[in-house]
């Protein structure tokens, strides 16, 4: 009965979604309050009514009611309970549910806490995402019910799939579907405002939060992923430039150039036209990700739907919004009035060339990721595009952004000194010369580049720290008067810092993990014993381990160096008994914070052998831990006061209401 009732509430929620698809939208053209203030009570309705779906379509799998199709295909009695909940979303239609749900969950957000919100700009804000909901609502109870009941219940369910009974399944997909879907708010903030056809500083101090809320967690969402294929995989790799990767990385290169987009039209009112087609094309790179992971177009972990009928389904969706969202824009975006002008060299300028450079990032990527598809559904061609095209393009565009990024933050607004912000950037200048010149020195064997990356890296991180500098006057007053003044810097400003820094640590470990990684694949034996970077790896010898729904064999390693031990390692060879799949439980060891030690196992060889791979990865926890800083920086911007009261009221907005009472 649970079940029956989950299906039901999202029949409700379609028709909540439908009314406020429909009706706020009608008050606001025809100005009556009371139809725009609908809008707010639905959407939390709707939120209350998906959330109870959620609900029970999660007690089946916690009760393990195999009488549900999508639980007897994605869940065993003997999972752990851990699983049973993240199974929930390890499948197609559990997934597009939690995706539908985050919608409900934002779009209850802006009805609850939008008070500061002009009514018409949020009447039709809520009408878009009512669009949004009622369009994936019916994908999901057309063609991706997880509510489906099996006549002749099986006694035993069929297990999930070994690579997604991981901890990071329960972290990954959520906070990657958080910015998705966050970003779906900056979205149908720009059509609200295309309708209106009004957009003014105060828009983009409302629709900035929410960007920043989209792109923190969609970072923290890459990371993870990044992460979770690192060590769960077992081949020593943290990003592959595979497909799905590259579905949820477009999105948040495209989300960064909105992000600084936005901060232009806030403080100077410019960039209006390109904010909101950067909202557009944002949300459109989100739903295309969602296509390609659900429609069935790519074979990956991450893909789980086959039928043909869910990609048209999902293809018409994208037709409808991205074509409608960019046709309304050639409407009315030249009816828009523009912003002030600028000097090229400005804080304004700085923030238009990370535009270009993002956006012709994001290009690059997108061609990469299509051009097959496209190439094999018309020729019947498949090929691969993978690492080399990615570096060949994406690299080289990276590095003059990289360049610029210390520099923006130092320009004045309007019109800026670019010699006199190279002057303030003297010591990190300074430091990137002398790290460069030092690996040089120091550093023998890989790139010749490598040097180069790392002094960029440092020059972007201590450049990150120069702006805070200036403004507190370090190194120029009194201490104590340093530190009373950081104690009163906005919290954009510690934001805009460690979201800098955090990008530098990231192009840190990233280039110091590549070029400088070592390797070892071979084959051992109880008793063998190999070396790679000082490290001495010994193979004490092999034991079974069994739980309730798989068998272990475990290895274990001494390792050494100069005589001493530094750790025990125990990587395993797991297979799942229910579906006999193996997966590979890789050993990690973490030096001082930043190295690692990394060991997997390979298939069983003749005479008592086994494959190892032994990898030595410096600094490659900056990958990760870069991330989080970025993450932290947005936490930092969006506690700001400014941001968390609100935009200043508009011109004329009192009056207005004045009117209306």
């Amino acid at each position: 009965m649970i079940i029956e009732l989950g299906h039901f509430m999202l029949v409700l929620a379609l028709a909540l979604a439908l009314i406020q698809s429909v009706v706020p939208i009608w008050g606001a053209q025809t100005n009556d309050s009371r139809l725009m203030a609908i809008a707010s009570p639905i959407a939390i309705m709707q939120f209350l009514f998906v959330g109870l779906a959620f609900a029970a379509l999660t007690h089946a799998y916690v009760t393990s009611d195999f009488s549900v199709q999508n639980v007897w295909e994605n869940s065993h009695s003997t999972m752990p309970l851990l699983y049973k909940f993240t199974s929930v979303w390890g499948n197609h239609e559990g997934s597009m549910l939690l995706w539908v749900f985050i919608l409900v969950i934002f779009s209850a957000l802006v009805g609850a806490f939008g008070l500061n919100l002009p009514p018409k700009l949020k009447a039709n804000t809520l009408a878009v995402q009512g669009w949004i909901t009622a369009a994936f609502l019916l994908f999901v109870l057309l063609t991706s019910n997880p509510f489906h009941r099996i006549a002749n219940a099986p006694i035993e369910g069929r297990d999930l799939n070994p690579i997604l009974q991981d901890i990071g399944l329960a972290i990954h997909p959520p906070l990657l579907y958080l910015g998705y879907v966050g970003f779906s708010i900056a979205f149908s903030f720009s059509i609200a405002a295309l309708l209106e056809g009004r957009i003014d500083a105060a828009w983009a101090r409302w629709v900035r939060p929410w960007v920043l809320v989209a792109w923190g967690l969609l970072t923290l969402g890459i990371a993870m992923g990044s992460y979770w294929a690192y060590y769960e995989l077992g081949w020593g790799g943290y990003w592959f430039w595979d497909p799905v990767e590259n579905a949820s990385f477009m999105p948040w290169l495209s989300g960064t150039a909105l992000l600084h987009s936005a901060i232009v039209m806030e403080k100077r009112g410019a960039l209006k036209v390109w904010t909101i087609l950067l909202s557009i094309l944002t949300f459109s790179l989100s739903l295309l990700g969602t296509f390609l992971v659900r429609s069935g177009v790519l074979t990956s972990v991450h893909a789980f739907a086959t039928d043909p009928s869910r990609g048209v389904f999902i293809l018409i969706l994208l037709v409808a919004f991205i074509g409608g969202g960019l046709s309304l824009f050639a409407w009315r975006a030249p009816m828009l009035k523009q912003g002030g002008v600028f000097s090229p060299i400005s804080r304004e300028g700085s923030l238009v060339l990370n535009n270009l450079f993002l956006s012709a990032a994001t290009a690059a990527v997108l061609v990469g990721t299509l051009y097959p598809l496209a190439l094999e559904a018309t020729t019947g061609a498949k090929i691969s595009v993978g690492a080399p095209f990615f570096n060949a393009t994406f690299g080289p565009m990276m590095v003059p952004l990289l360049i610029a990024v210390p520099v923006g933050p130092l320009l004045a607004w309007k019109r800026g000194d670019l010699f006199a912000a190279m002057q303030r950037l003297f010591i990190a200048l300074g430091a990137a010369i002398f790290v460069t010149v030092l690996c040089y020195a120091l550093i023998n064997g890989g790139s010749a580049l490598a040097p180069l990356g790392i002094g960029l890296a440092v020059w972007v991180m201590v450049g990150a720290l120069a702006e805070m500098q200036l403004r507190i006057g370090l190194f120029k007053l009194p201490l104590g008067k340093s530190f009373s003044r950081l104690i009163g810097l906005p919290r954009t400003v510690f934001g805009a810092a460690l979201g800098h820094f955090g990008l530098g640590m990231t192009l840190l470990g990233l280039i110091v993990a590549s070029a400088y990684q070592t390797e070892d694949i071979l084959v051992m034996k109880p008793g063998d014993q190999t070396s790679i970077s000082g490290y001495t790896f010994q193979l004490d010898g092999f034991r079974e381990h069994a739980e309730f729904n798989y068998v272990d064999l475990i290895g274990s390693f001494q390792v050494t160096k100069d005589g001493q031990q530094v750790a025990e390692l125990h990587p395993a060879k797991r297979v799942y008994t229910s579906r006999n799949m193996p997966t590979t439980e890789t050993a990690i060891h973490t030096i001082g914070g930043v190295t690692q030690l990394y060991l997997s196992l390979g298939d069983a060889q003749e005479n008592n052998g086994i494959g190892v791979r032994i990898y030595y990865k410096p600094w490659v926890t900056f990958i990760w831990l870069g991330c989080v800083v970025m993450f932290i920086g947005g936490c930092f911007s969006i506690s700001d006061r400014r941001l968390r009261i609100g935009a200043p009221a508009r011109k004329g907005r009192a009056k207005q209401a004045a009117g209306t009472a």
